[in-house]
This record gives C-alpha cells, sequence and structure tokens, in this order.
C-alpha cells in the first residue's frame, strides 16, 4: 500500500465510506442488528462528525478510500469519554500498520478535544482488532459504558489518555 493518507472526511466520503463499512461487515459476517450497520447516519457519516468534539478520519490511497475511524462523545456516558467509533479497514490494508497510525491519529484528537479516556465496542471475533487496542493500551470492561445501542457489540474496553 503506497502513498496513504490519513485526512478528515469531506462530504463527497460519504458514499465511499459507507460502501467500504458495509463491505466489511459483509466479509466478516458481523451481525448487522445491534451494530453500527444500523446506525441512521451511515450514509451521512461528513454531517453526523462536523458536531461538536467529533472528527472522522478517512485513509485514501491512490484516490481510493481504504479505511475509516472517527472519535465523537459517548453517547448518554461521562463527557469526559469519548468513542472510537466505526474503525473498518479494506483487507488490502490490514496488517501494515495503518490502523495503529489511524489510532493514533484519533486518540490525538480526542486529546486535543479534552477527553480524558477513550471507549471502544467490538466483537469477540475481532483478534487483530482487539490485538490493535490492547498494543494502543486499552483494557477491557466488565460492562459496556453509555448507550451506544450496539447491543451486539459484547467486548467493552476503555483507555485512559
Amino acid at each position: 500500500m503506497v502513498n496513504c493518507l490519513i485526512r478528515a472526511i469531506e462530504k463527497e466520503d460519504n458514499q465511499s465510506v459507507a460502501s467500504l463499512i458495509r463491505s466489511v461487515f459483509d466479509e466478516m459476517e458481523i451481525p448487522k442488528v445491534g451494530t453500527a450497520y444500523e446506525d441512521p447516519y451511515l450514509d451521512l457519516m461528513f454531517e453526523e462528525y462536523s458536531k461538536a468534539k467529533s472528527s472522522y478520519f478517512v485513509v485514501e490511497s491512490e484516490g481510493e478510500i481504504v479505511g475509516c475511524a472517527g472519535i465523537a462523545p459517548l453517547e448518554n456516558g461521562d463527557p469526559k469519554i469519548c468513542e472510537l467509533q466505526k474503525m473498518y479497514f479494506l483487507p488490502k490494508t490490514r496488517g501494515l500498520g495503518i490502523g495503529a497510525k489511524m489510532m493514533e491519529k484519533c486518540l490525538e484528537q480526542a486529546k486535543d478535544f479534552g477527553f480524558e479516556k477513550c471507549y471502544i465496542e467490538t466483537m469477540p471475533f475481532m483478534h487483530a482488532a482487539q490485538k490493535l487496542y490492547k498494543k494502543s493500551g486499552f483494557e477491557y470492561l466488565d460492562a459496556p459504558l453509555g448507550s451506544t445501542g450496539h447491543c451486539s457489540c459484547p467486548i467493552w474496553m476503555l483507555k485512559v489518555l
């Protein structure tokens, strides 16, 4: 993967980002009910992450969106806690260190927003993702935080920023 650029999402990216996220759900057979797949704003990510203390980033390579992730306040949670949201990558980008760079970008943005902790939810079979989260300093929780509506994501993790 050459010439990768991590940048803020633009309105023109909405369709590509939604398509990428849906393709990863299909590829990994992630449940569609009770997950990010059902989020009503999946086709309007630029607009959703234009809200206060929210940012969404894409990884672009040779004009193609190949990865994405964002930071936003934790829904119905402690205002000092943000959530790392919708971090997905196409298969060709995995294992190249791009996820770690994206994680770093998102966590820096979270600190800039003044958040003190970062929360994430994931699936039990997403071992590579959990490995990245642990390497980045996330620790497992026994129960979810906030109310994200993602009842099908039974793995919860938190990092002090």
